[in-house]
C-alpha cells in the first residue's frame, strides 16, 4: 500500500531573557544545580507570579516576522501535571489566547522547491526543571535552574510530508529566531527543543491516521531519523493489521529506534484554567509598531538583496544568510574588499572550509572580516595572485601580522613587470615547440599548459593573465 506521512511540529525555544518568565531568578546556562531557584521558583506558599515583558517583546518580535496575527489579549492559563520538577504540580502557559497566531514559514527544499508551511500559534510559557538521574545511584535529584525560564512554544500546521520538509522548516525556524536575537537556539544545549507528532494515512484518504508524539529530539539529523523510524515502524504495523496507538514515544539515537513512555495526554487530562494571579496582558498598534520598527532585515529580504544588490546568484547569497553573522561578515568583507563575487568565493569557499574543519562559528574565526577584505583587495589591485593568495591565507590563521606584511615577509608579491614577463614566455615558448606548434595549428587548450609552465617558472609570482596575452601575441 503507497502511504501519506503527515507530520505537526512542536518547537520549543529558550528566549534569552536575563531573568525568568515570573521570577528575578538569572536564567545563566551551566551555573551549579539550584542555584538560580528563588522563593517563587521553588513554589514557597504564598508567592506570586510577576511577568517579565522582556519574554512578550521577543515572542512579538517572532510573530511579526513570520507574518503571524497578533495577540492584543493574551491569557496565561494553568496546565496542571505532576512531575518531580515542577514545584508548583502546574505550568503557566497560554491556552486559548496566544500572544502569536496564525502565520507561516517560506522553505527552500533540496530539490529546489518552495514550499510554505503553516504556523498555528506561538505562545509564551515557563519551562520546568530538570530531573538527574546519572548522578545518582538508584536515585533522581532535582535542578529547578531551568524551572520559570521563558519559552516559546511554536506550533505548525500539520502540513509537512517528509522528513527533508520538517528539517528544512527547522532550519528555517532556526534562522529567524538567530536574526531576531531572541535566543541562541543551540539545540545541543536544548535552547531549541523539537517534539514530532507523525501519522500516516493511505494515499487519497483525507481523514488523518492516529498520531503518535515523539518527545525532545535535540539535533536537525535526529529529526530527519526519528522520523524516517516511526513512519517505518507504523506502516509495518497497519500493514500487518495492526493499529497506531495514540502515545508519546522517545527517539534512541543509537540504537535508531523510537520506543513508547507514555499513552499520549488529551487537553481535558491537563484541567486547564485561567491563572488567578496574572492579568490578561493587553497590547495596542503602538505596541506592536514599537517592535516592528526593532526589526532587523531577515533572511529572506536579505537574500533578494544579496542578489540585486552584489549581483550573487541565488545559491551564494542562500548560504551568505544562513546565518546572521555570516551574513555581516561577508557584508564587510565585499565592501572593503572592493569586490563582491571575489568575497563571496572566499567566505563560502576557503573560510567556511577552514571553519568546518576546525569546528568554529563564523564569530570566531581566527581571520577577522577585515583582514580577508584586505586580502581580496591585494589580489584585485594585483599585487598577488588568486593562488598566491591562498598561502597567504594559510599564513594568516596563525599569523597576526597584516596581509601585506605577510607578503612583503614572504617575498610573495606578484610579478606584473612586463620586461620580466616578456622573458618568461620567451623562455617558455623556446623550451615547447612542439605544444607552440599545436597552438599554431588551432589546439587551443594548450595555452593552459604553457601558461602553467610560465607559472612555474616565476614559482607562482607572474600575473596569469599577462602571461596568456603575451603567449598569445608571441605566437601569432
Amino acid at each position: 500500500m503507497e502511504w501519506e506521512t503527515v507530520i505537526g511540529l512542536e518547537v520549543h525555544v529558550s528566549l534569552s531573557t536575563k531573568s525568568k518568565l515570573f521570577s528575578g531568578s538569572d536564567t545563566k546556562f551551566g551555573s551549579e544545580p539550584n542555584t538560580q531557584a528563588n522563593i517563587f521558583d521553588l513554589a514557597l506558599p504564598g508567592t506570586l507570579p510577576v511577568f517579565n515583558e522582556e519574554a512578550l517583546r521577543m515572542a512579538v518580535r517572532f510573530g511579526l516576522a513570520i507574518g503571524a496575527e497578533i495577540g492584543k489579549r493574551s491569557v496565561f492559563d494553568r496546565k496542571n501535571y505532576f512531575y518531580p520538577d515542577l514545584p508548583k504540580g502546574y505550568q503557566i502557559t497560554q491556552l486559548d489566547f496566544p500572544t502569536v497566531g496564525k502565520g507561516s514559514l517560506n522553505v527552500t527544499l533540496d530539490d529546489g522547491r518552495e514550499k510554505k508551511i503553516g504556523v498555528t500559534r506561538a505562545h509564551i510559557e515557563e519551562n520546568a526543571g530538570k530531573s538527574l538521574h546519572e548522578e545518582f545511584s538508584g536515585m533522581s535529584g532535582i535542578d529547578l535552574n531551568r524551572a520559570g525560564v521563558p519559552l516559546l512554544e511554536i506550533v505548525s500546521e500539520p502540513e509537512i510530508t517528509s522528513a527533508d520538509e520538517a528539517v528544512a522548516y527547522l532550519k528555517k525556524l532556526h534562522t529567524i529566531i538567530r536574526y531576531l536575537d531572541i535566543s541562541d537556539a543551540i539545540m545541543a544545549l536544548g535552547s531549541m527543543r523539537c517534539d514530532v507528532n507523525i501519522s500516516i494515512r493511505p494515499i487519497g484518504e483525507t481523514e488523518l491516521g492516529t498520531r503518535t508524539e515523539i518527545k525532545n529530539i535535540n539535533s536537525f539529523r535526529f529529526v530527519e531519523k526519528a522520523i524516517h523510524t516511526e513512519v517505518l515502524r507504523q506502516q509495518e504495523i497497519l500493514e500487518d493489521g495492526g493499529r497506531i496507538i495514540q502515545e508519546t514515544r522517545r527517539y534512541d539515537s543509537e540504537r535508531d529506534e523510537t520506543s513508547s513512555m507514555r499513552s499520549k495526554e488529551v487537553a481535558n487530562d491537563y484541567r486547564y484554567f485561567p491563572e488567578p494571579d496574572l492579568l490578561p496582558i493587553e497590547i495596542d498598534d503602538d505596541y506592536i509598531e514599537a517592535v516592528r520598527s526593532e526589526l532587523p532585515e531577515l533572511p529572506d529580504a536579505k537574500k533578494t538583496r544579496f542578489c540585486t544588490e552584489y549581483k550573487l546568484s541565488d545559491y551564494d547569497a542562500s548560504v551568505l544568510v544562513s546565518t546572521r553573522e555570516m551574513a555581516e561578515y561577508f557584508e564587510t568583507v565585499a565592501q572593503e574588499g572592493g569586490d563582491a563575487k571575489i568575497a563571496s568565493n572566499w567566505v563560502t569557499g576557503d573560510l567556511q572550509a577552514l571553519l568546518n574543519k576546525s569546528n568554529l562559528e563564523i564569530s570566531e574565526s581566527p581571520i577577522e572580516a577585515g583582514r580577508l577584505a584586505s586580502l581580496i583587495a591585494r589580489i584585485k589591485d594585483n599585487t598577488i595572485s588568486g593562488k598566491i593568495a591562498k598561502t597567504v591565507f594559510e599564513t594568516m590563521i596563525d599569523n597576526p601580522a597584516t596581509v601585506d606584511e605577510i607578503i612583503e615577509e614572504k617575498g610573495l608579491k606578484q610579478v606584473t613587470d612586463s620586461g620580466e614577463i616578456k622573458n618568461l614566455v620567451e623562455e617558455v615558448i623556446a623550451n615547447n615547440p612542439d605544444q607552440v606548434q599545436q597552438f599554431k595549428d588551432g589546439k587551443e587548450q594548450v595555452i593552459g599548459y604553457l601558461v602553467g609552465q610560465a607559472m612555474q617558472l616565476s614559482k607562482g609570482k607572474a600575473n596569469p593573465g599577462q602571461v596568456n596575452t603575451l603567449l598569445r601575441d608571441k605566437m601569432k
